[in-house]
């Protein structure tokens, strides 16, 4: 494999953990590589509720962390979580003096969302739904006026390149497909996103097929609370894949949940109906859906036609399925769309790899626990890319300028089969979805074993399967029913919360031990 060296930190992605990390290791040399052109691609940009800082009179990062520390089931970190949640305010100042045009009243506060789980109205937005794309607009923008960092659109990373037990570089291919090359590098930080494409319905971009968990897994990374797969309660059913998201602001602003024969079902299931945790809300549309009572978001009571301004993303999403939210209600569906779990990290990014970075989606921190607090995951990009660019900066001599790298032309190499990945999002759907059992659990891993059986010398593809293993030997291997893991064979939560540690070759293990028996 060809390889070249640069003297630049290397980042994994085109979203908001990636760019904001660039942007604090300036004027350290960077090169960013992304799949997608700069700020396209990635969830982030994608996200429509916002970012959670205690900001309202009355609120504080205790009230927030507690809040946190609830919603996650018992796994939460209680450091990370008060160490997120003190820091946010100067997040949210910080990206608005980047030109983040946050909503804003006439004395100039901060317009501030509820959404489920939180005991204050605290979600920072704009223009109602645009929170992610705004906040990708202005941060892109500033990216490309800093000169210290070389963005190389169109190339997708595939493997990481290991010397003497450390993080060496990292193997690049381009999007379209190559043979990959290796770039060497004295730091990697990986900010390319979760995993929620690796399912048949979800809310994320169609690359997001947790490919960066895999290809770190695969050198030999912990990754930790591969379990907790969070499912959006509420993307718009309306076949588009990936399904639109109807944000859980709606829900905030008084938006019910009901079915096709107008029962409002959450009101029997929890106190605080369509604002319960997400983990709560997405099993009870999953039910609604199965039992073929078509759950729908009705806005039409508490917004009328104020959700075709306020909220022009749903707004959009519902045109173009031929839905009129003003006088009807909006199928919606249960969706893959956060993984709690990732790459294992500590306080500063550190993965446990050496010289290996990780923020945003692919890692995990110990925020979310077992079902992340809604709006705490920009929050989480935000905090952690700033420390591990920090640590970064620490870590390694400034090699002052350091000359743009230049990628020659690779041959064309296999793509992963499109017929093996639809596969794979049908079999993770069915074995590993919204509700799981120890049958559906080891069918999934064998059907990951065959697909990837069916296309070995793919390394995207590789990195979809291992992260899709991961998940699913985790959750054979917990038995109980916490947060966004639920199995009907262990319904209860047992009394001591433990968070999962795994490495792939244990997740391999797991696998085979599982294959149904040859007769």
């Amino acid at each position: 494999m060809q390889q070249l060296a640069t003297e630049r930190v290397v980042i994994i992605g085109a979203g908001l953990a990636a760019i904001y990390a660039a942007l604090k290791l300036a004027p350290r040399p960077v090169l960013m590589i992304s799949p997608e052109d700069l700020g396209h691609g990635a969830s982030s940009a994608w996200a429509q509720g916002g970012v959670a800082a205690a900001m309202a009179p009355g609120d504080s990062a205790a009230a927030h962390a507690a809040d946190t520390n609830r919603a996650g089931a018992g796994t939460v970190d209680p450091r990370v979580a008060e160490l997120v949640t003190q820091e946010a305010r100067d997040h949210i100042l910080d990206l608005t003096g980047l030109g983040t045009p946050f909503d804003r009243d006439a004395k100039g506060g901060y317009v501030l969302s509820r959404e489920a789980a939180h005991s204050f109205a605290r979600v920072v937005r704009v223009k109602g739904d645009q929170a992610g794309a705004e906040i990708m607009r202005a941060l892109t923008a500033e990216l490309r006026r800093t000169p210290s960092v070389q963005v190389l659109e169109g190339w997708l990373a595939t493997g990481l390149q290991m010397q003497d037990g450390r993080v060496a570089g990292v193997d690049v291919a381009r999007v379209e497909g190559s043979a990959p090359l290796s770039i060497m590098a004295p730091a990697i930080l990986l900010a390319g996103g979760g995993s929620g494409g690796l399912y048949a319905i979800t809310t994320n971009p169609p690359r997001i097929r947790g490919q960066v968990i895999g290809m770190a897994a695969r050198a030999g990374a912990v990754v930790a609370d591969a379990e907790f797969v969070q499912f959006h309660p509420t993307a718009i059913d309306a076949g588009e894949d990936p399904a639109p998201l109807a944000t859980e602001a709606l829900r905030g602003e008084g938006a019910w949940l009901i079915n096709r024969d107008g029962t409002r079902f959450m009101t029997d299931l929890h106190p605080d109906a369509e604002l319960a945790p997400r983990d709560i809300v997405a099993r009870a549309i999953y039910a609604q859906t199965r039992a073929g009572l078509r759950p729908m978001l009705d806005t039409r009571a508490c917004l009328g036609a104020r959700v075709l301004t306020e909220f022009p993303a749903v707004a959009g999403a519902c045109a173009r399925a031929g839905i009129d939210p003003v006088a009807d209600a909006i199928p919606v569906a249960a969706a893959a769309h956060y993984h709690m779990g990732g790459i294992a990290t500590d306080l500063d990014g550190r993965a446990s790899l050496a010289n290996l970075w990780v923020c945003g989606e692919a890692a995990s921190t110990g925020l979310h626990g077992a079902n992340r607090l809604a709006s705490n995951g920009l929050l989480e990009a935000l905090v952690f890319a700033r420390r591990a660019a920090l640590s970064i900066k620490d870590a390694l001599p400034d090699p002052g300028d350091a000359a743009p790298l230049t990628l020659p032309d690779c041959p064309s190499a296999p793509q992963p089969d499109p017929e093996l990945v639809t596969r794979l999002r049908q079999a993770m759907t069915a074995g590993a979805g919204v509700v799981r059992d120890a049958a559906g659990l080891r069918d999934c891993l064998h059907q990951i074993a065959t697909i990837e059986a069916a296309q070995p010398d793919c390394p995207s593809l590789a990195n979809m399967t291992a992260t899709a293993t991961l998940i699913a030997a985790a959750a054979l291997m917990r038995r109980e029913s916490r947060g966004g893991h639920y199995r009907s064979d262990f319904p209860d939560t047992l009394p001591d919360a433990q968070r999962s540690y795994l490495t792939l070759d244990r997740a391999l293990a797991i696998r085979t031990a599982s294959e149904p028996e040859k007769t």
